[in-house]
Order: C-alpha cells, then structure tokens, then sequence
C-alpha cells in the first residue's frame, strides 16, 4: 500500500483491482461512491488510489474534498484523526434521495473519514449506506 498510495507505483493497483472491484460489485447498492483526494494530492500523485483500485465498477463522483489540499489522515495520531472537521461537499444531493449508497476507500483505520462522508449522505435523505474498504 505504501509503495502504491504513496510512491505512486500505479500498476500495484492491479494486485487487487479484480477481487476488489468484484466485492464492490456484489453489493447491492443503487449508487457507487468513491472517497476522492484533494486537487493537490491528484497533482503530486497523478491519480486517486481508490478509483485505480475499481475496475468495470460504475461509480459516482459526486463527493469532494472542501479543501484544495489537506494534512493526510496517515500522518495524523488517533485522536488527531477523531477531531477532524467535515472535509467533503456533496454535490448533487438530490441524487441519493431514497437511495442505497455505497462508498469505497482503500484503508478503514479509524472510521472517520467514512464517518464525514455518511453524514453528508444520511443528512441529503439516502435511505441506506454502507461502505467497503480494501485493508484495515
């Protein structure tokens, strides 16, 4: 995962990218949603380590980070990470309206950041949401 996330070793994602993107898949879910990266973190590493991890996957953008660029959550302590602010914005809220949400990451350490994110969901009216990670 180091060598992936943060070396920028592309082509590692696809140790995974099949079993995962299958996992993903069976899960039944009306919309697929990706946990995205900030512009400056697509900038210095050329790619969002979960959406390389998804393969024949349709997924939704419609989250995105409030900031341009943030401290990563790796970097952080434990409580460091419990006190983080809501980092992302929903866009098109009306599109989860009653629906089924999935949403995918590549680590689950703490929970926070899917936490953030199903706030924003559950707030916009979703009627179920769940979440898949790779590693923990």
């Amino acid at each position: 995962m180091q060598r992936y996330k943060f070396n920028g070793d592309y082509r590692l994602r696809m140790v995974f990218q099949r079993e995962f993107s299958k996992v993903v898949n069976e899960q039944k879910t009306d919309l697929i949603v990706p946990i995205p990266v900030t512009s400056t973190t697509m900038q210095t590493r050329g790619f969002n380590q979960v959406i390389g991890l998804l393969r024949e996957v349709s997924y939704q953008p419609i989250l995105r980070t409030k900031a341009s660029s943030k401290v990563a959550q790796s970097s952080k302590t434990k409580e460091e990470r419990l006190t983080t602010k809501q980092p992302f914005i929903l866009e098109s809220p009306e599109k989860v309206i009653n629906k089924r949400i999935l949403l995918v990451d590549d680590v689950y350490t703490t929970g926070r950041t899917l936490y953030h994110a199903a706030v924003l969901f559950k707030q916009a009216g979703c009627k179920e949401i769940g979440s898949v990670s790779l590693a923990r």
